[in-house]
């Protein structure tokens, strides 16, 4: 197995609701116009990022992983396929109110995963705002005449977001992203999404999108959002400190602040997905370096052993 750090290069998303800032503020690189999302370390059908460097350069990380399995490791070859997807995405506008199956609706309905994600906010405007499912329980029936009367946001719950916020949105949550938000969303590696609600938006050829309710109906948690003030475990290393985001069935997300040297492994468990959302470092293994910049991902295969980070940067990391 070729078993080294991979710069990866992503897939692109021009959905009408994206923006410049991953341009602009995270060196995605594409003439694509609007720029909604850049999925950064994907395996999925619809979109698989490529690996930019070493002896694998030009290789989709779905054709490497096929090769080598093994660099999923022991805890990742438990799933049926690669089980997660990372993206950045720009919403410019807001996104629709959607919502995502669990695993065992969107198997037999979808052929797929279902979704539960988090986001954690890298940028956002003042004000600006999401939805996270509803302020009072709803029922069925009265779900679906707000859809069809176009009243659902007067029961859906906004909560207002800033830099560095994190939410963890189990499979069944209604939500949204607003205006003015760019996030980082690790995800179960699934591109099911059941809109509800679009604000009467058209696409490219003037027709309106279509909307799911049916299947949303199916999955959608009816209870009230229940607010949570949660404490995210974070220790003290040489180098700086980690702090546990997530820890669930389907993946592991852990921030890294980093303000010096780092030691780090990456044992035979599981991959690490490494993402650079602010400032610039350096990754060491024992024969050779790679630098990070703002918006570069790494993928490092399971078992690849001892690594050092260096710098002064925030990167956050994720694997199962």
């Amino acid at each position: 197995m070729n078993a080294y750090p991979m710069k990866l290069r992503p897939v692109y998303k021009d959905n009408l609701w994206g923006g410049e800032r991953l341009k602009k503020d995270y060196n995605k690189q594409t003439d694509m116009t609007p720029l909604a999302e850049s999925w950064e370390l994907s395996c999925h059908r619809d979109g698989s990022s490529v690996i930019a460097n070493g002896p694998c350069a030009g290789m989709t990380l779905s054709a490497y992983l096929e090769q080598n399995p093994e660099a999923a490791g022991t805890r990742g070859v438990d799933f049926p396929s690669f089980p997660i997807l990372f993206k950045l995405i720009d919403a410019k506008d807001d996104l629709s109110v959607q919502v995502h199956p669990d695993d065992a609706y969107a198997m037999r309905v979808e052929g797929e995963y279902g979704k539960t994600e988090m986001w954690i906010v890298l940028e956002c405007e003042p004000g600006a705002k999401l939805v996270y499912g509803f302020r009072q329980e709803m029922d069925r029936e009265t779900f679906r005449r707000r859809i069809a009367e176009q009243t659902l946001m007067e029961a859906v719950n906004e909560v207002p977001v800033h830099k560095g916020d994190v939410f963890f949105i189990p499979a069944g949550t209604l939500h949204a992203i607003g205006k003015g938000i760019v996030i980082a969303e690790i995800q179960q590696n699934s591109n099911t999404t059941y809109r509800v609600y679009d604000y009467g938006r058209v696409d490219a050829n003037g027709s309106l999108r279509e909307l799911h309710i049916e299947k949303a109906l199916d999955v959608t948690d009816l209870e009230a959002y229940r607010a949570e003030q949660k404490a995210y475990p974070m220790r003290k290393e040489t180098g700086g400190t980690v702090t546990l985001l997530a820890d669930c069935p389907y993946f592991k997300t852990r921030q890294i602040t980093l303000d010096g040297c780092m030691d780090r492994t990456v044992d035979g468990g599981s991959f690490e997905g490494l993402f650079c959302a602010e400032g610039a470092a350096v990754l060491r293994t024992e024969t050779e370096a790679w630098e990070l910049q703002k918006g570069d991902t790494m993928f490092l295969p399971a078992g690849l052993g001892a690594y050092a980070l260096e710098g002064c940067a925030v990167c956050i990391s994720m694997g199962v």
